[in-house]
């Protein structure tokens, strides 16, 4: 009897642990709120206010961590020091792949010639470096501060052990994926894409995900969130038609997350483990004597039961935020100015955009020529064709526009970027023909649901 009666006690200790953890967690990433006339998340919030509240030094300050980032690389490449050999943490942020060392070099340099406007112009102007340092690096610096420190709420007290469980029966079937993966795209729709692609990482690297489904998810499920949405259809002087724009993205969206994991190269992935621990853990096998529900929430409060010690959740969202900070933003400098540059100073979007002109035609789309040049742009930064599409007359030109622009989800800019600076494993190669084949998908749904709206 006291053994039982110890068992409950443990039980509601564990259940407790859980629930109050992951209630936090569901609030700050996934609760949408009205705050100053806008529909957000609090996570979005403090983010926000973090921005508002150094605005004048953020720029300078991703500078910063960026050249350390750099300098602390070169030390750990050549040194070798025993103190960080040591450290798998340490060892992991600083000892790169020649290819990434390449690339936060080019960050550094990029950042410093924005930062100083040095050098040429085409680095530094507010198209390139400049927009990505004084606008995109800004955000993201306030992102991940506060993605970074709570994510331990969503990844380490149950919360994704009872939705993949619980989900599973629809993410396998439909999608190919764990039942988990619905947790990262809730975060992403509600929250922001990096939030999508960041959590799909660590659970990647923690050996829940295989190499294809942290491939598809971070590429197929890291959408665009409902705010930025928002903006792209106002940019194109559409704001009124949000519904009808929103509910084409989403049915497009969901037709190319279904087709675009069938298909090379995410169908050729390997189904094998970052970290082979994953076998510890099983969605898709419930034992007799359990329901979904019942199993999915022994799973959690017997992660819960693991993670109680408060040091233990500031210590996992510290190194969470220097592994963004420092993996992931000297990536975006390097990787995005490039492609904006090309973007800006060259036709090579343009030339690449032609082979759709005769799509575009055949579909009965107004200003072909002029749609056909903001197709492939959006490989450079999402918030391009937008921008480039506003000055087209059709309104329902524009409306195709911005629709697609936002199905495509890989622009080098941001998703991109992360998804390179991240474990996930996909190349520049594999991203640029996902999101080749994302916008093939997803046009001819678009053009239907314009045809039929105007």
């Amino acid at each position: 009897m006291e053994q039982v009666l110890q068992q409950v006690k443990r039980n509601r200790k564990n259940l407790f642990v859980f629930a109050l953890p992951s209630l936090l967690g569901i609030f700050l990433f996934m609760i949408p709120i009205s705050y100053k006339g806008e529909i957000t998340i609090p996570i979005a919030i403090l983010s926000g206010f973090v921005q508002d509240l150094l605005a004048d030094f953020l720029p300078q300050i991703m500078t910063a961590i960026i050249v350390l980032t750099l300098v602390g690389t070169i030390f750990v490449k050549l040194v070798k020091p025993k103190s960080i050999e040591r450290n798998s943490f340490l060892l992991t942020l600083f000892d790169v792949p020649i290819v990434w060392l390449i690339a936060r070099i080019l960050g550094a340099i990029f950042a410093v010639m924005a930062l100083f406007q040095w050098g040429p112009e085409a680095v530094w102007s507010e198209n390139t470096g400049g927009m990505l340092l004084n606008d995109l690096l800004p955000v993201l610096f306030a992102v991940f501060l506060f993605a970074g420190l709570f994510l331990p709420l969503l990844l380490n007290f149950g919360l994704l052990e009872l939705f993949g469980t619980l989900l599973t029966k629809v993410m396998r079937p439909i999608f190919k994926l764990p039942g988990r993966s619905s947790v990262d795209c809730m975060a992403s729709w509600l929250g922001d894409g990096t939030i999508g692609v960041l959590l799909t990482s660590k659970q990647y690297e923690e050996g829940f995900y295989t190499k294809r489904e942290a491939a598809v998810i971070g590429t197929s499920f890291s959408v665009v969130s409902i705010t930025f949405s928002l903006v792209v259809i106002s940019q194109v002087g559409l704001g009124h038609m949000f519904v009808p724009f929103y509910l084409t993205v989403t049915v497009a969206g969901l037709v190319a997350a279904v087709i675009a994991p069938r298909i090379p190269p995410l169908s050729r992935k390997e189904d094998s483990y970052y970290k082979e621990q994953a076998e510890a853990y099983s969605e898709d096998k419930i034992p007799a004597g359990h329901n979904s529900f019942s199993w999915g929430l022994t799973q959690a409060l017997e992660k819960a039961s693991k993670s109680r010690r408060v040091k233990d959740f500031f210590t996992s969202g510290v190194k969470n935020i220097l592994d963004m900070w420092m993996g992931v933003a000297p990536i975006v400098m390097a990787l995005g100015t490039l492609a904006l540059i090309v973007a800006e100073y060259t036709p090579f979007f343009q030339w690449l955009g032609m082979p759709f002109i005769p799509l575009l035609e055949w579909l009965q789309v107004p200003e072909a020529k002029a749609a056909s040049e903001t197709l492939v742009v959006g490989f450079a930064d999402m918030f391009l064709p937008s921008v480039i599409g506003a000055g087209i007359e059709s309104e329902m030109t524009r409306f195709i526009v911005a629709s697609v622009s936002v199905t495509q989800l890989i622009y080098m800019s941001e998703v991109g970027g992360l998804l390179l600076g991240s474990k996930i494993p996909v190349s520049f190669g594999e991203l640029f023909i996902i999101f080749i084949q994302r916008t093939l998908i997803t046009l001819p749904i678009v053009v239907l649901a314009a045809h039929l709206i105007f």
